[in-house]
């Protein structure tokens, strides 16, 4: 039990009450294993040993929605410039764009996050003094009024999302340059060019949409692995989302806010496989 990892003094009654609260003193299968199971289908998670008397769902729950806007924007805004980079550097290959763009995107795609995010504080936030560098918003600004209260609030969102933003941009650009590059050499845009098609015509028409394939897929994919990797990042910035509460909960050995986390990434996941099937099937008639 945590009180006894704590070297808190507590008497065998004490630990023999605690066992029961938590159902340990019942045989582990099938007795503790079936309890698991079911109240975790009904959305039960059990309760936090840190934040006493809080239901881990309620926990999870109430730090979701700072991790999906920090996410979500970071995805929305390396979707737009890692693409476009992307499809144009392998449009145009060889030229001096595409080896700026294809040396710096292999920079940042090997670069971790959360060092990405300390330069990223140590730069606009220690030294410029640009840019807030920690929590998400600053005490009394939303007292002032709304627009003031959400500046602030954006302003404390910059640095965050762009330490996530610029990983994902760089896996964009390099994706869909292998993609575009694979295309222009195909049979169909030779018989394109010989049609006399423009090479506006020729990107649009035929090689866009297949060389977003692979693209797609990656996207769909990084909608469940993104909310993983911004853990760090929001350890980073002290960001009150679900990668915060992963650190605390680690920090004071809370299993089952840890299990709760776990099962909805995992589940996140999941699903963003299966969407990634299904849009697949969608943009390649081929895989249905």
């Amino acid at each position: 039990m945590l009180l006894a990892g704590a070297r808190s003094s507590v008497t065998t009654e004490q630990m023999q009450a605690q066992r029961h609260r938590w159902g340990l003193d019942k045989p582990l299968i099938p007795d503790q294993l079936v309890s698991y199971l079911s109240t975790t289908l009904q959305g039960d998670f059990g309760y936090s040993f840190k934040f006493r008397g809080k239901r881990v769902g309620e926990l999870i729950m109430e730090r979701l929605p700072a991790t999906l806007a920090l996410a979500g924007l970071a995805q929305i805004i390396a979707i737009i410039v890692g693409v476009f980079l992307g499809i144009y550097a392998g449009w145009r290959r060889g030229g001096v764009i595409d080896n700026l763009t294809t040396g710096t995107s292999l920079a940042l795609y090997s670069t971790p996050p959360f060092w990405l995010g300390m330069l990223l504080v140590v730069g606009f936030s220690t030294m410029l003094g640009w840019l807030p560098g920690y929590g998400s918003y600053s005490p009394g600004a939303g007292d002032v009024g709304f627009l003031t209260g959400l500046i602030d609030r954006l302003r404390h969102l910059t640095l965050p999302v762009l330490a996530v933003a610029l990983g994902l941009i760089g896996q964009y650009v390099v994706v869909a340059r292998a993609a575009m590059s694979d295309v222009v050499t195909e049979d169909y845009m030779v018989t394109a060019r010989a049609k006399g098609l423009t090479n506006g015509e020729m990107l649009m028409r035929h090689a866009f949409r297949n060389a977003l394939l692979p693209v797609v897929t990656l996207i769909t994919l990084n909608l469940g692995y993104v909310v993983a990797g911004a853990i760090t990042v929001e350890a980073v910035f002290a960001w009150p989302g679900v990668g915060s509460l992963t650190v605390e909960a680690l920090n004071a050995r809370d299993y089952p806010v840890l299990q709760g986390i776990f099962l909805l990434l995992g589940a996140s996941i999941v699903f963003a496989n299966l969407i990634a099937d299904l849009i697949y099937g969608l943009l390649d008639p081929r895989v249905r």
